[in-house]
């Protein structure tokens, strides 16, 4: 987007999310938001052809932007790895508002939505192990970023509804899937290490270790499978 386009979508956006929380994602709060921002539903259109579905969108990618700026202000090298995963995923929920966040998986849980939702959920999750250093370049891209997405999605449905104070019953919750993360990781650590096992295993690791993530943005799933011959 060029800069005047993603003033006006940003300014779209604005105005959508009062409407949000009694409209939900819809087109009754889309063309409110376009008379709201003073743009023609003419050109509210052309910015987010899937109206309310694209802003919403929008809505989660600046979520995402927002959580990678406030880890690039903070400093978590004195953490354990699984701690800063926590601290992100954290840092991705706190503040936000709840009802918004509902109207948003309301409308990504219908099956029309379904694939756009995954694909959002996907890049929140690589954006997280982006900002964290991850460097993988075979098929753990792929599982670190399914794993953490299966968390985040758990996480996210949890908190939605937890009432305790600072939504601590949530936190809690995430340590306890991170925790069942790191069982699996050591599981798979185990199955490498035994002899037996590898043999058994040599074939499919040895697919599974061509595998390369996609060759530009997330969206390019599935990848592509490396010949053996990369530098």
């Amino acid at each position: 987007m060029t800069t005047g386009v993603a003033s006006a979508a940003d300014r779209l956006l604005d105005a959508a999310i009062p409407h949000v929380a009694f409209d939900g994602w819809s087109e009754t709060a889309f063309r409110a938001a376009a008379s709201d921002a003073g743009l023609s539903t003419e050109l509210a259109r052309a910015l987010c052809p899937r109206g309310a579905v694209d802003l919403a969108v929008l809505y989660h990618r600046r979520g995402d932007a927002a959580m990678v700026a406030g880890l690039a202000a903070g400093d978590l090298s004195q953490l354990r790895f699984r701690d800063r995963i926590a601290r992100v995923v954290r840092l991705r929920l706190d503040g936000a508002d709840r009802e918004v966040i509902r109207r948003g998986a309301a409308l990504f849980a219908l099956p029309q939505n379904a694939a756009t939702g995954a694909s959002l959920v996907w890049g929140t999750a690589d954006a997280i192990w982006r900002a964290l250093g991850d460097r993988s370049d075979d098929f753990n891209w792929y599982s670190k970023r399914a794993t953490l997405s299966a968390v985040y999605s758990a996480t996210v449905l949890y908190w939605l509804g937890d009432d305790s104070p600072g939504q601590e019953a949530s936190w809690s919750f995430l340590d306890r899937r991170i925790e069942d993360v790191m069982r699996f990781e050591k599981t798979k650590a185990r199955i490498r290490e035994n002899p037996g096992l590898s043999r058994l295993l040599k074939g499919p690791l040895d697919v599974l270790s061509r595998l390369r993530p996609p060759a530009g943005a997330p969206q390019d799933l599935p990848g592509r499978v490396g010949t053996g011959d990369e530098a």
